[in-house]
């Protein structure tokens, strides 16, 4: 037990060492390129820290998992929005620019909505069904389309000190290393920590259930929470807020097309409640950002998506209980 003990607090101590570095690396990445953090967050963070998505659903999509596969891009969604921007927003309000009201985050929205088409056959069947090669594909197209908007549009405004604080930043080798040791510690690190957090839970004799709906969901988010924390502290939301929206979209369009693109996708378990509760996180970031607030996330709004995900993953854990 005590093993188990050590190598979780060895896992917590690199996420977080991990995460300061890709903080870090990718704010100096977005001043040596000239493109805003938003934008670094959203495609190098968001790309890094959906890396356990992307090895995970791929693994269960080869060994015939395809449930899996596409409920670890659903569960990781709903846990990136209402969980981990709801920790971030407590710890430091969210500012919006009009870019993310009018285009990232409809783009997200636009992604689950196509995600949630394809499952359900073009809505052409009352319930999930599959995610087809010709889909993968489609989402795969849509992800370069997204990649290439993302950087053609994503150069920050230049400011009266731009050439000064270019030089005044970290050497190229230096922040490109530190996102890289960034990436891969938090992969490392959050590894150590689920496994070793799941074995110690066995020993206390928890049941599955109660882990797979609380520590595995959690587990593959943990690099995106960890950044976002580190980001907030450090008064970097822009650099969360794209890491968030990055994330989610790379889960979908790439992770999951991919995976679909190897072989087809089949749903087992998946609900309308589940694909219901993906879809509303999505619309709610943007109501959040438009309708109430004007372009900013604070506590209150926070709260609200923290007690959501926990009405969320009761119901997930009663449902899987009486299964």
């Amino acid at each position: 037990m005590l093993t188990e003990i050590a190598w979780l607090i060895g896992g917590l101590i690199l996420i977080t060492l991990a995460s300061d570095w890709l903080v870090d690396g990718a704010s100096a990445l977005a001043r040596r390129f000239g493109v805003t953090e938003f934008v670094i967050g959203m495609t190098v963070v968001g790309f890094g820290t959906s890396m356990p998505e992307m090895v995970s659903s791929l693994f269960s999509a080869l060994e015939g998992h395809g449930d899996m596969a596409i409920g670890n891009v659903v569960g990781s969604n709903i846990c990136n929005i209402l969980l981990i921007l709801g920790v971030t927003a407590m710890i430091s309000p969210v500012a919006f620019s009009r870019k993310n009201v009018k285009v990232d985050i409809p783009i997200c929205i636009a992604a689950t909505a196509l995600l949630m088409a394809m499952l359900y056959r073009w809505f052409s069947s009352d319930s999930p069904q599959l995610l087809s090669r010709i889909d993968g594909i489609i989402l795969l197209v849509c992800f370069i389309v997204f990649m290439i908007y993302s950087f053609k549009t994503g150069k920050a405004e230049p400011s009266a000190h731009a050439q000064e604080e270019k030089e005044k930043t970290m050497p190229l080798w230096k922040s490109s290393l530190l996102t890289l040791l960034g990436i891969g510690g938090l992969i490392v690190g959050g590894k150590l920590f689920v496994n070793h957090t799941i074995a110690f839970a066995q020993m206390l004799h928890v049941s599955d259930a109660f882990i797979s709906v609380t520590l595995m969901a959690l587990g593959t988010s943990l690099p995106e929470l960890a950044t976002c924390i580190v980001a907030a502290v450090k008064k970097k939301n822009e650099l969360a807020l794209g890491n968030i929206i990055g994330s989610n979209i790379f889960n979908i369009m790439l992770i999951l097309g991919v995976s679909a693109s190897v072989t087809p996708l089949h749903v087992v378990s998946l609900t309308r409640v589940d694909m219901g509760v993906v879809m509303l996180s999505a619309i709610m970031l943007w109501t959040a950002a438009y309708c109430f607030k004007r372009y900013k996330l604070d506590r209150v709004d926070a709260g609200f998506y923290l007690l959501l995900y926990v009405a969320y993953s009761v119901w997930l854990f009663m449902t899987a209980t009486a299964a």
